[in-house]
């Protein structure tokens, strides 16, 4: 984050605030040491912000007038109704910026109520890998002859058994989709969670023989692969992906395949995670060798 501009406490910033959200323009108000410090993503965004602010403070209330129009019981209510339009604003925009990564979150939740967390696989039993011949990986992809079967083939990543279950890929999600979402366009960003997707669940099929699973946890290591080379071989591209978290990620891999591989899709795991290394060294040789630049633009020269 990057500081744009301090002010003085006493100026209520709300709607300035609320302008700016409203804009599209994400940012933090911080009180440091008496002033109040507006920070935001990038160096644009911060003359941005103090162009407007300058322009705002014009025709800002005084804190006079501040503190006579929060008097009186008015003051919870106004803060509850821009609190929620505070949030329901940020939380259009981040669907704007990253839509892929919110779109999979609000499926993986409508098919957890839906199924009561894998209670009533009954009910979702059309979004299980389809039953196909697994003798050899060959015949597995012969045998997927129309575009229902293929998209079977995704559709066990919106499956879930258990909160727990459910709320660790939701995070995970969320902290790894937003990222790559936002560095790259959408379109390369679902091309990977579909990739990774087909080659986990393809592998766990392949590996148990019947289709009796599902979870985003295969598209997660598939992201942590693909994070940790543009990491290691991109520079510049401000992913939050240290090899430490890497290490902790293949540890899981091992420790779930040891302790609990009969009740974790362990193949799916290992499958995401090969497919999105892959992946992401493609991309990283891509352009580093071909365009010469890093994924934001930056010649490498």
């Amino acid at each position: 984050m990057i500081r744009a501009v301090s002010v003085d406490v006493a100026i209520n910033l709300a709607q300035f605030s609320q302008q700016l959200f409203q804009s599209g323009l994400e940012h933090r108000i911080v009180e440091e040491s008496g002033k109040q410090t507006i920070w935001v993503g990038s160096d644009r965004e911060a003359y941005v912000v103090q162009q407007r602010l300058n322009d705002w403070l014009q025709s800002a209330p005084t804190p006079e007038e501040i503190s006579a129009a929060n008097a009186g019981p008015a003051l919870k209510t106004t803060a509850i109704q821009y609190g929620l339009l505070r949030w329901l604003v940020a939380t259009w925009f981040g669907f704007r910026r990253c839509p892929i990564t919110w779109s999979l979150i609000a499926g993986c939740v409508a098919v957890a109520v839906f199924s009561r967390l894998g209670d009533d696989t009954y009910s979702v039993r059309v979004l299980f890998y389809p039953l196909l011949p697994e003798d050899s990986l060959v015949q597995l992809f012969l045998a997927i002859d129309s575009v229902a079967e293929a998209i079977r083939t995704l559709t066990p990543m919106l499956l879930h058994f258990g909160e727990l279950h459910l709320i660790f890929n939701m995070l995970w999600l969320w902290y790894f989709g937003r990222q790559l979402e936002k560095l790259q366009s959408w379109w390369v960003f679902l091309l990977l969670v579909m990739v990774t997707s087909f080659v986990g669940n393809t592998a766990q099929y392949w590996h148990l023989g019947y289709n009796n699973f599902g979870g985003m946890s295969g598209v997660v290591y598939g992201l942590v692969g693909y994070a940790w080379m543009i990491y290691h071989f991109i520079p510049r591209t401000g992913l939050m992906l240290s090899n430490k978290m890497f290490v902790i990620f293949i540890a899981a891999l091992f420790l779930m395949e040891v302790l609990a591989s009969s009740m974790i899709a362990t193949a799916a795991h290992a499958g995401g995670l090969i497919a999105g290394v892959m992946l992401g060294g493609l991309t990283a040789a891509y352009y580093r060798l071909y365009l010469r630049q890093d994924m934001l633009g930056h010649s490498l020269k």
